[in-house]
């Protein structure tokens, strides 16, 4: 039985269905730190030049060839430029990024933790990031909703890596990311009324794996379930996230932002 269950794990890591939803805050840096740092500076003046008040802002914490197919980053959060204040009490304006992390040792639940940049990307395997800068009015309703707390009402803590985003019962970092996005174009924070809204408009990505592979994930990680789907497994991405804000003509400006400083246009 030892054999099996150890043949098991090596399975589900070697094939891993679910690297799409990397939310863990704690992680070991991959690139030298003054690279991390530059890159997370450069990601910063970025948005800043574009205007960017508030942003969805996404990572890549796993080999390309680990993730399924159609999935290209492992979390996304919103970051809002905000007052800053230092250890030495000193007060700057920058990027504060509001995620939903997996808890330590807990992984079926989650927190809210608010970072920055280069806690940010400190363990991105790939130093590009996906950058979707809402219109002025999205911000402003993002950074209202924020600043009130009421953010904290669309927080679920029964963390699935595969949460499906048109119902309630489990939540990643990318399906709190659309309600919080869902809250400020709907101006309410009534999951009911905002998951209604995400069955009509919202379309989630297919997450392309086998039913083998989905069965021995959720048997041997707290954090894998299928619980909440019926049918094909599906979830809320980064990519899917830009798809639908570009839809209904909400964004002022997506694009993948690489560590030389170019940038490629989301769909283009």
């Amino acid at each position: 039985m030892k054999h099996l269950v150890l043949w098991a794990n090596l399975l589900v890591t070697s094939l891993s269905p679910v690297a799409l939803a990397g939310s863990n805050a704690a992680q070991s840096a991959v690139h030298e730190p003054q690279t991390i740092i530059k890159f997370a500076k450069d990601v910063e003046k970025y948005a800043a030049k574009q205007g960017a008040r508030a942003f969805i802002i996404a990572r890549v914490g796993r080999p390309q060839k680990d993730l399924p197919k159609g999935i290209y980053y492992t979390h996304t959060a919103i970051a809002i430029y905000s007052d800053i204040t230092l250890e030495d009490g000193e007060t700057i304006q920058g990027y504060a990024i509001h995620n939903l992390y997996q808890k330590e040792g807990q992984v079926d639940k989650s927190q809210l933790i608010t970072d920055y940049p280069v806690d940010f990307f400190w363990g991105a395997y790939e130093l590009k990031a996906g950058i979707v800068i809402p219109t002025p009015e999205i911000q402003q309703r993002l950074i209202e909703l924020i600043g009130s707390g009421q953010d904290k009402q669309l927080h679920n803590e029964n963390y699935s890596v595969l949460a499906n985003p048109m119902n309630r019962q489990f939540q990643n970092c990318t399906e709190y990311t659309l309600d919080l996005l869902n809250a400020a174009i709907y101006q309410t924070t009534d999951m009911a009324r905002i998951k209604a809204n995400t069955q009509a408009y919202f379309k989630p990505q297919r997450v392309h794996t086998s039913g083998f592979k989905l069965m021995l994930g959720s048997m041997l990680q707290d954090d894998i379930t299928t619980k909440d789907h019926t049918g094909k497994v599906a979830t809320a991405t980064f990519t899917t996230i830009a798809q639908y804000l570009n839809q209904y003509g909400l964004v002022s400006n997506m694009v993948t932002y690489y560590s030389d400083g170019s940038t490629q246009l989301i769909g283009g």
